[in-house]
C-alpha cells in the first residue's frame, strides 16, 4: 500500500542529485546527545508552523488525489524541496483537540480546562470534542521554546486557548459599524490575544477566536486571509536577536467558502470589524481568477481559496527571504486533520500527511514512511531547537531521527480518541471501539428532542444549516446530538460498520475500512491483541471507557 503511494508521489520527489547531496550531509553529535539537524542549519533554527483548516487530499498537488488540480506554487515548493510525511496521523480529527495536540504534545483527554473536566466528572468517560482547551497552567510548546531562548508569535485561528468573559452580542444581525459593536469586537480580540500570550506566546495579533460564523455578528462572518497573513508578516519583520517560532493558523479552506464570504469578500472586514485600509501582505485578490485561468485551471471557490491560502505561504517565505532568514528556517505545513471522514477515527479522519521543509532538504529525502502522530510535533520541534525536554511528559515522540535518515523500528502504536470513539493502529492493523456512557445510551426520546431542538435553534440563529429534525436518529461517534453534528455530517453512518461497537481492519487489504473483521471468528486472536493494546493506552489516560476501562 505504501509503495504504491510512493510511486504516485514521484512528482514531489527531489532530483537524484539533490537527494544524494542531502544524504551526504553528516550529522554532528550534540553535547547533550539530542538528535541534531544537518550542517546546513544552525543549532537553533527559526521555526514556522503553518496549520491550515480542513484541507482535503485533493487540495495537495503533491498527493495523488490532488495532482494538477491546484495552483499552489509555494506549497508545491515546500513539498518538492522538503519531506512529505506520508504516514502522518492526527489523534482527534476536529479543530480544537488537534490544535491542543500540536501545542502541548499530549492527547486532548489530558485537558485541564473547567468545561472538559466538568464533562468528565459528570460522565466518568472523557469526551474529546470542541471542549479541550489550553489554560495558563498547562505546559505548552511555546512556553518551552521561550525557555530555549525563542521569541514566540501567533496569528490566525485560535479555537483552542481557553478564553472567558467575552462580550456578547444580543443581535447576531446587528451592524458591525455600530459603536457598541465595534467596541465589543475590538475588546474581544484584545482579550483573546491576552489569553494567547498567557500560554506562551510573546506576540499575538490578527486572531480569529473561532470560525468566522462564531464571532458574534453575521456581518463579520467572512474570511480574511490577508489580514491573518499580515499579522504573521509583522511578527517576522520585528527585530529578532534570538531565534523565533511562529504559529500561524488559517481559517480557510474551512467554510464559509462562497466567493463573497471568502476569497472575494470585502477585504476591509475582519474579526475586529471594518479596517481603515485593506491588508497588502498578499497579492491582490482580484488577480486570483486571472492567475488560475493562466494556469489552465477552473475558477471556483475551491481553486480560488487554495490559491489565496498559498499566497499566504508565499508571503511568509518572501518575507524570510528578503530578511536573509529563510536559509535558517524550518517550515512545517500541516492541515488540522483529515477531512474525508472528519469527526471519526477512520483513516479518512486521522490520516493527514504533512510537509517539513528546510533549505537543502532532510537526509531521509523527499518522503518518509514513518508512522507518526500529531503529538510528535512538539518534541520534534524542541529537538530541532536543541532543547533538552527529557524531564517533560509528552505523549508524542520526536520524529527528527526519521528526518535524519534513521529507519523507524516496527511496533509504533498510534492512538486515536474522539467523542465516543477510541482506536489504535499498529502497522497495517487498525482497531476501533465505540462506547457511549449510560446517560447517552439511555437518553429518552423527550431528552433527545430537547437536545436536538436547542442545537437546531442556535444553528438557525446564526444562519447555519441543520442536519436533521428527527430526534430518533442515531448518534454519531463525535456528539450526543441525534443525527450527529454539522462537523461530522458527511461521515455519520457513511461506513458499512459505522454503528458497530468493535471494528477491526487490515489496512493492507482494506485501506478504506469497508470490511469489519471483528465479526469474523478467524480474526478473534488479532481482535483480542488489538483490544488489549488499546486498553494499555487507555490505562495511561484520564477517564473511563465503557467495558474497556472501568
Amino acid at each position: 500500500m505504501i509503495s504504491k503511494l510512493k510511486k504516485l508521489l514521484t512528482l514531489c520527489a527531489l532530483s537524484a542529485a539533490t537527494l544524494n547531496a542531502s544524504k551526504a550531509l553528516a550529522d554532528k553529535p550534540s553535547a547533550n546527545n539530542l538528535p541534531v539537524l544537518s550542517q546546513s542549519i544552525d543549532s537553533q533554527p527559526n521555526i514556522i508552523f503553518f496549520i491550515a483548516d480542513d484541507m482535503l487530499p485533493r487540495h495537495f498537488n503533491c498527493l495523488p488525489q490532488g495532482k494538477g488540480k491546484n495552483l499552489t506554487p509555494n506549497i508545491d515548493r515546500l513539498a518538492r524541496e522538503g519531506t512529505i510525511m506520508l504516514e502522518q496521523h492526527v489523534a482527534s480529527p476536529v479543530c480544537t483537540p488537534s490544535r491542543y495536540n500540536v501545542l502541548t504534545g499530549n492527547y486532548a483527554s489530558r485537558a485541564n480546562n473547567a468545561w472538559f473536566k466538568q464533562t468528565t466528572a459528570k460522565e466518568g468517560q472523557t469526551i474529546v470534542e470542541f471542549n479541550t482547551h489550553i489554560i495558563p497552567s498547562d505546559t505548552t510548546l511555546p512556553k518551552l521554546l521561550q525557555q530555549a531562548g525563542y521569541t514566540t508569535g501567533m496569528a490566525g485561528k485560535n479555537h483552542v486557548v481557553d478564553v472567558h468573559d467575552l462580550k456578547r452580542f444580543p443581535n447576531f444581525d446587528g451592524s458591525a459599524k455600530a459603536p457598541e459593536n465595534v467596541s465589543k469586537l475590538k475588546a474581544n480580540h484584545d482579550h483573546v490575544c491576552q489569553a494567547i500570550r498567557e500560554v506562551g506566546f510573546d506576540y499575538a495579533d490578527r486572531v480569529y477566536h473561532n470560525n468566522p460564523d462564531f464571532l458574534g455578528l453575521h456581518e463579520v462572518a467572512v474570511q480574511n486571509m490577508d489580514w491573518i497573513t499580515e499579522g504573521g508578516v509583522n511578527f517576522l519583520n520585528q527585530k529578532h536577536d534570538e531565534p523565533f517560532f511562529l504559529y500561524i493558523a488559517t481559517t480557510v479552506p474551512h467554510g464559509p467558502t462562497a466567493e463573497k464570504r471568502s476569497w472575494n469578500a470585502n477585504p476591509l472586514i475582519s474579526a475586529v470589524g471594518y479596517l481603515d485600509e485593506a491588508p497588502k501582505a498578499q497579492p491582490a485578490r482580484h488577480t486570483i481568477p486571472t492567475r488560475l485561468k493562466a494556469a489552465g485551471l477552473p475558477v471556483n471557490d475551491n481553486t480560488a481559496n487554495m490559491l489565496w491560502l498559498d499566497d499566504a505561504v508565499g508571503a511568509l517565505l518572501d518575507t524570510l527571504e528578503a530578511s536573509g532568514k529563510l536559509d535558517n528556517t524550518i517550515f512545517f505545513f500541516f492541515s488540522d486533520h483529515g477531512q474525508n471522514s472528519k469527526g471519526t477515527v477512520y483513516q479518512g479522519g486521522v490520516h493527514d500527511p504533512s510537509i517539513v521543509w528546510k533549505k537543502g532538504g532532510f537526509p531521509v529525502g523527499a518522503t518518509s514512511d514513518a508512522l507518526v502522530s500529531i503529538v510528535d510535533f512538539a518534541p520534534t520541534i524542541l529537538d530541532m531547537a536543541g532543547y533538552d525536554h527529557s524531564d517533560v511528559s509528552f505523549d508524542g515522540k520526536s520524529f527528527l531521527p526519521y528526518l535524519n535518515g534513521t529507519p523507524q523500528k516496527e511496533g509504533r502504536v498510534l492512538y486515536f480518541e474522539l467523542g465516543y470513539a477510541r482506536g489504535i493502529r499498529i502497522g497495517d492493523w487498525k482497531y476501533m471501539a465505540i462506547r457511549y456512557p449510560d446517560a447517552v445510551e439511555n437518553m429518552t426520546l423527550a431528552e433527545r428532542t430537547q437536545v436536538l431542538n436547542e442545537w437546531n435553534a442556535e444553528r438557525r440563529r446564526k444562519h447555519l444549516n441543520t442536519v436533521t429534525e428527527d430526534p430518533s436518529q442515531p448518534f454519531s461517534h463525535l456528539t450526543a446530538i441525534p443525527g450527529g453534528g454539522d462537523a461530522e455530517k458527511r461521515s455519520t453512518g457513511s461506513y458499512p460498520s459505522y454503528f458497530d461497537r468493535d471494528q477491526l481492519y487490515d489496512l493492507s487489504k482494506d485501506p478504506r475500512e469497508q470490511v469489519n473483521l471483528a465479526k469474523n471468528q478467524e480474526y478473534a486472536q488479532k481482535l483480542a491483541e488489538m483490544r488489549a493494546e488499546l486498553q494499555k493506552q487507555l490505562n495511561t489516560l484520564p477517564g473511563t471507557f465503557g467495558d474497556l476501562k472501568k
